[in-house]
């Protein structure tokens, strides 16, 4: 992914090797990172047990929240494209769990619709 695709919003699927120096100390044993999509400084993580979002905060990114989600807890989601008007596109996820979904914005549609088709693939087994 270019440095301007990423500046701009576009998801891009992230190199395995950097996702899993960066957060490989938080998988469980047996864990494995199957495929993962950046999103400015954001990662989205599909592993074989759940779905990882991380949100990197502030300036310098040194704060970072991570929400780690069963995949049997996405009751259902949606990827919104953008439209003449919307220039956002648009995935959101809701859980069993919680009254409000998760939503991520994407400023472009680059890799929307394979961020959809990866949770397909792991939450309709």
């Amino acid at each position: 992914m270019g440095l301007f695709s990423g500046l701009f919003g576009n998801a891009g699927v992230a190199d395995i090797d950097d996702v899993k120096q960066e957060i490989g100390g938080m998988l469980a044993d047996g864990e494995q990172i199957d495929i993962a999509f950046s999103l400015i400084r954001d990662l989205i993580v599909f592993t074989n047990r759940r779905l990882i979002l991380i949100d990197k905060q502030g300036l310098t990114g040194s704060k970072v929240d991570y929400q780690s989600i069963p995949y049997r807890s996405i009751v259902r989601f949606s990827a919104e494209t953008k439209g003449h008007f919307d220039l956002e596109s648009e995935l959101v996820l809701w859980l069993s769990s919680t009254e409000q979904p998760i939503r991520k914005t994407f400023a472009k549609d680059s890799n929307i619709l394979a961020v959809q088709k990866a949770l397909a693939t792991y939450v309709c087994k």
